[in-house]
Parts: C-alpha cells; structure tokens; sequence
C-alpha cells in the first residue's frame, strides 16, 4: 500500500536539551497543523532534523525511537552542516537572496558543498523509508535540490514540493552562481507549488531564461517529464484560532491588559526578528503618525511582539539594536506619566496570550518588505469574533494577493503607513465589520486543511496526467526489440529529421553543421545495403545538399517541398508558386525590427521567422503575436503556418513531412522503420506511420504522437551506433 512522507528541514517536534534531559516540544506552526493530519496517518511519516546537534549515538537512538513512536523520523546534522548548510547557504545565501536583500548574500562555496551534502542526507533518509509508489511531498528552500534527488534514485515515486517563501524574479535569482542546479533540483517535483502566482511566474520566467524549458499554462516541459507549477495560498487553522480567541483564558488576559491599558487603544505588532518584515519602518510610520496627528498622543499604544532569532548574526544584532534605539527615542520623546507609546517584548508568548492580544487590538500591522505569505494577518482575522478592527497589510505579503478587504500599503512609504494606521483608527465600525466579515469568510474557506487537501489532489492529478500523455521511454527492454527487429529485417527505412535530432540546436542555424562523428555514423549506416536513411528537414535542399549531400541518403527538404533519392535529381513534391512572399515578407520584417536577434531565412517555397537568439520572454510573446498575425492572414488561403522548434514558417499547406514519408513508405515497403523528430512538424511524420513502426520523439517534451521518447541527440547517436554492431 502507498503511503505519504513529508520531508521538510524542521520535525514538527522539536527536541530540548535540560539539565537533566531530553525534551520533545510539539512546534508551533502552520505547517505542523496542516499536515498533521497526514503524517499521522498509519504507515506515513514526516522527515526531517530534530532541531537539536546530538553527537552521542545512545542519544540519537532514543531520539530516533521516541520520533518514530509518533511517525516521525530524525536526520541528525553535525555542528559544521548546521553552520554551513543552515546558517550558511539557507540563511546566508537563500533567504536573503529570496527575499530581495541580496547586499546582505553571501556566496561560498563551502556552504554551498554542504548545501549539496545535507540535501543528499536526506534524500539518503527518505530513500531508506520510500517505496516505488509512495508520495513525497517535500518543502521550502533548504532543500531545493532533494526533488531532484529523489527522482534520480526513484524514478516512479510521485513528488511534490512546496517553497514557503518567496520566489524572486529572474534579476535577483540570476545572481546565485548555482542557479542553475537550484532550479533543476526543485524540476525533479512532478508539482512544484508556490504561495501566489507572482512567485509562480517568476520560476517560470527562471526557468525559462536560465534553463531554456518553455512552458504553457503551468506546465515545463523538461528533457524526461512534464512539471506542472501552481499557486496553493496556504491557509491556518481557523477553528482553532477562533476558538482560542473565545476561551476564558483569553478573555481573562484581555481584560487583565485592558485594566493595565485603561482606555488607550491598541495597534499590535507580531513578528520574528527579522530583516524583511519591516520592523523600523513600522516604528518611524508610528512616529509619524504621533507627530501629524497629536490627537493621537495618549489615546493609542503600539503593542510591538518581536519573536527572537539569530540575533547573534550581525545583521540580526544590527537590527535589533535599531529596533531597541527607536522604541526609547520615541518613547521617551512622547511617553508620559499615565502613558506609554510602544509596549515592547523581545520574547515569545504562548497561543492564549497571543490569542489575548488579538482581540484587544483594533489595529493589526502586518507590514513585511518581502514574505512568502504572513500567517499572523489570517490569525488576528480569525480572532475577531466581534468583527471590529483593521488589518493593515503589506502589498509585499503573499496574504496581500488574497485579502484585498484589508488596508493594503506599501511598506517603504511611510507616510502612507502613518495614513493608513489613522485611517484605521477612524473607520466606521459598520465598514470594520464589513470588511471583516468579508475577511473571515474568506480565511475561514482557505483554511490550512484546505490547502493541504488542494495540493496532494493536484499532485495526483499531475501525476496521473503525467502517466497519461507521455510517451514511453525508450529503455532497455523496447530497446532490445527494436534491434531484435532491425537485425530480422532485409529492408529497413530510417526516417531521421536533422536539427535537435542527429545534430544539437546552433543559436546560427548555419553552423549546425554535422561533425565529423555524424557524419562516420551516417556513412556507417548508408554503408548496409538493407538500410535506407532518409533525411528529413524543414532545411533548404542548398544547405543539405552542402552538408550530405556526398552521402548516400535521401533527402526531404524544406518540410516536403523538395525531394531527392539519393543519386537523383531534386523534384518538387507538387508543382508550387511562392508569389504570396511578397505580401507575407513584410511582416516577418517588421517582427525582426521589433525582436532583436530574430531574422528571416527565406527557402525557395517558404519564409522562416527564427527567434533562437532573441530574448527569450521576448521572443515567446512576439512568436505568439506573429502567430495570431499570420494564422489570421492565411486563412481561406492554401498556405499553412508551421511553429516548430523557435521558428515561425509559412509554406504551402498539404505538403509536410508527414506526406512526402508516407511517399518513401509506400515506394519501399521496407520491413522496418524507424522515424525520429524533435518538434511539432515532426508529428505529422509520427503520425503518416504504420502502426509497427518505430516513432521516437526527441527532446524536451515527452508528449507526442510517437510511441518512444528519447532526451538528447547524444541518446540518438547512441541509438544509431548501437543498430551498427
């Protein structure tokens, strides 16, 4: 039976080390809430480490042991992966990277080792414990290369992965030296998921920039698979926060606050210390908002919470120190005998108290730089049972995608913050509760089990969509057959198109010319009087002839227009005109002027429109302009346009790849046939084949019309070489 594992860097158990033992403390978190249900479940298991460096192995086999009493399993880090891995590469490098505070990067290469090691110990620990039809579902991004990881080792395993934080633009994630692994790392998902659809795109616009896989509504095509790529805006758990909210305890510390507060109103601050959340900012906005409006002096206090963290790393320290200097100076600058303006606790409070804070508070300020989504503002929501107060949110919080009912603002405006906190202060309490009421029912909706339950049914509708349009690949076992066939064969026809096929894409199509090991390999086969190659191009015959032409093959050329067996003269499949250049060139030019890198091959029966070298956003979005443009021009005309492999062609329609091999098919009747092509007009010879013929698709996108798939032209090579012996 399968079974889930849930792999993240933090158990959701932490373990304590006393005076006089081990402690285990369940984590606080939305995670943790979430996927309870999952991981509790029988046979299923969550992965991660401890929390805490254990060097005695008596003490890790009880950890171990009281872990997997509660379906848990730890991955024990030494002091120098916790060092390196953690507090180097994932909160030195990532986190700040992902984050927009790139200044405060740092980029070694011994933290990027140990990145690499870590990652591997747990693919290690999973690998240990999964099965071939498990589910894996992994998070964030201290382990964005364990997908890929794990697919190496588990090639059927279906996995998931989901980063918690943002996900940058391409300007910033450029900047890693090793952006190019962390994105293959994260492809070895078969979903990977994200907080919005702006941390979506820009994976997408990454991968696409930096690793040349094109994508179409969610969905990257890979070398081996089809990723798809969603947004899944994580949730809390609402009951439980209402309910909090409502118990005597919290109404007890309520009113104890209220007691110490009088009639002073209240804007509450809840965060971990942190650089992105904007924590200075939130204390000058304060400032402001005291200097413009003295009405406010002893009327309202800013209740600010900073939860301690690393504040023994130097930007950490640096920001607490900031944070400390502006609460006194503007305490002290405005503070009077019967009132404080900023309450200030660098600690941790425990859910009641919080839940406490929650209610007192009319105002919530959840004003972050950048964060991945903010759970604080959907808890102070499901909080107000009274549906009275306001939450004032960063346009820079993943929550700002969803709650458009609150005060949204940017975070380095200040005085737009100081507005919108007097704004807040003086709204009508019927638009409090509307607006409230809208919030609540949309948390209340999208609440953690939701989004749990959104993406482990997405992952197995990938998973099944995937299973279902791709084509097999071609493995030892087919493999086997196929040369079985081949050898049994007195006649045989090898259809093979050209460029991505036997010879690898050229940004300048003219120097894609064979080398010398195509060229042996293709004399080798030419050489079998029983074998039959055909070459078969969207190229000019010029240029084929050029190149193979003092080979013993046949050509193909130009899609079908032109057709030469070998030691014959060139024939057009039908006779043609290509007066209709004269109204379509214009176009394509004007597209060239506006792309740079893109430009015009003009064959003697069609018009191309390259883009391998432009931009490459820039190209997609004109390729499916000039697309629209020419599809709407050549209708109720016999002329057809092709998209292949980034290029647009325009030629007569009912002449294609697929009519003239279905020509060499029905000339030759060959006992066997193998056809291999790497984009879409290759499809129309797949799909000209007879039944027992051997169709190969090649490259990135494993769908197609074609009953085997094959990654690279190097597989290819190794193909044909291996029809040789």
């Amino acid at each position: 039976m399968s079974r889930t594992i849930i792999v993240s860097n933090r158990l959701p158990t932490k373990v304590l080390r006393t005076e006089e033992s081990l402690t285990f403390q369940p984590s606080e978190g939305g995670l943790a809430t979430g996927l309870g249900s999952i991981y509790r479940e029988k046979g299923n298991v969550w992965v991660g480490w401890p929390g805490l460096f254990v060097e005695d192995p008596a003490e890790e086999q009880h950890i171990t042991e009281q872990l997997q009493q509660d379906s848990m399993a730890p991955v024990f880090l030494t002091e120098a992966e916790i060092r390196d891995f953690y507090e180097g590469f994932s909160n030195s490098t990532l986190w700040p990277t992902f984050h927009y505070f790139s200044q405060y990067a740092t980029y070694e290469q011994a933290h990027w080792e140990a990145y690499v090691a870590v990652n591997e110990k747990f693919c290690q620990a999973v690998l240990a414990l999964a099965g071939p039809d498990d589910t894996i579902w992994v998070h964030d991004y201290q382990l964005l290369l364990l997908p890929e990881m794990l697919r190496r080792a588990r090639p059927e395993c279906t996995i998931g992965f989901f980063l918690h934080i943002p996900f940058p633009s391409y300007e910033m994630i450029r900047v890693l030296p090793w952006r190019a692994e962390l994105l293959q790392g994260m492809l070895g998902a078969d979903l990977i998921g994200f907080h919005t659809f702006g941390y979506m795109r820009h994976f997408l616009s990454a991968v696409s920039q930096l690793l040349g896989y094109s994508s179409q509504n969610g969905q990257i095509e890979t070398p081996s698979r089809t990723v798809l790529v969603d947004a899944f805006p994580m949730g809390i758990d609402y009951q439980r926060y209402e309910t909090t909210a409502a118990s005597a305890e919290a109404k007890r510390h309520e009113a104890e606050y209220r007691e110490a507060l009088r009639e002073v109103r209240v804007i509450l601050s809840i965060d971990r210390l942190d650089y992105t959340k904007g924590i200075a900012q939130r204390l000058r906005a304060f400032e402001v908002l005291l200097q413009r409006y003295p009405e406010w002096r002893e009327q309202v206090s800013l209740i600010m919470l900073v939860v301690p963290s690393r504040d023994q790393v130097a930007q950490y320290a640096a920001l607490k120190e900031e944070i400390d200097e502006l609460v006194g100076r503007i305490n002290s600058q405005y503070r009077t005998i019967t009132w404080n303006p900023i309450h200030y606790f660098y600690r941790s409070f425990p859910l009641e108290e919080l839940s406490s804070l929650y209610r007192l508070a009319e105002v919530a300020l959840v004003t972050p730089m950048r964060d991945g989504m903010n759970l604080v503002a959907k808890e102070f929501i499901a909080s107000k049972a009274d549906q009275r107060g306001v939450l004032i949110l960063s346009e820079r919080a993943g929550a700002a995608r969803e709650l458009s009912d609150a005060i949204i603002i940017n975070p380095t405006d200040t005085n737009q913050l100081a507005e919108a906190m007097h704004e807040a202060l003086v709204m009508p309490e019927e638009e409090q509760v509307q607006r409230m009421a809208a919030l609540q029912s949309l948390v209340r909706q999208y609440n953690v089990f939701a989004w749990t339950k959104l993406f482990m049914d997405r992952l197995q509708y990938s998973k099944i969509k995937q299973l279902t349009l791709a084509t097999e690949t071609l493995s030892t076992a087919p493999l086997m057959q196929l040369r079985e066939e081949f050898e049994a064969a007195e006649s045989r026809l090898l259809l093979l198109d050209y460029d991505g096929t036997l010879a690898p894409f050229n940004p300048l199509p003219q120097r894609a010319q064979p080398d010398a090991e195509l060229l042996l390999l293709l004399q080798s086969l030419t050489a079998n009087p029983r074998n039959r190659v055909v070459i078969i191009s969207g190229r000019d015959r010029g240029t084929l002839q050029k190149w193979l032409g003092h080979l013993p093959v046949d050509f193909i050329a130009e899609h079908g227009v032109w057709l030469r067996a070998a030691g014959d003269d060139w024939s057009l499949f039908q006779a043609l005109n290509n007066n209709w250049k004269q109204d379509i060139r214009p176009i394509l030019e004007m597209y060239v002027a506006r792309t740079a890198g893109s430009f015009i091959e003009d064959k003697e029966y069609s018009l191309v429109w390259h883009y391998r070298r432009a931009d490459v956003e820039l190209g997609a979005v004109r390729a499916r302009d000039l697309l629209s443009h020419l599809t709407f021009m050549t209708s109720n005309t016999d002329l057809q346009v092709l998209e292949g492999n980034k290029v647009i062609e325009i030629k007569t329609a009912g002449i294609n790849k697929g009519t003239a091999a279905a020509r060499w098919v029905s000339q030759y009747n060959p006992d066997f046939i193998l056809a291999l092509g790497d984009d879409r007009t290759d499809e129309d010879t797949f799909r000209a084949m007879p039944a027992e013929a051997y169709t190969v698709k090649v490259g990135s996108s494993p769908r197609s019309q074609a009953r085997y798939h094959l990654a690279s032209t190097q597989e290819v090579r190794r193909l044909l070489r291996s029809l040789l012996t």
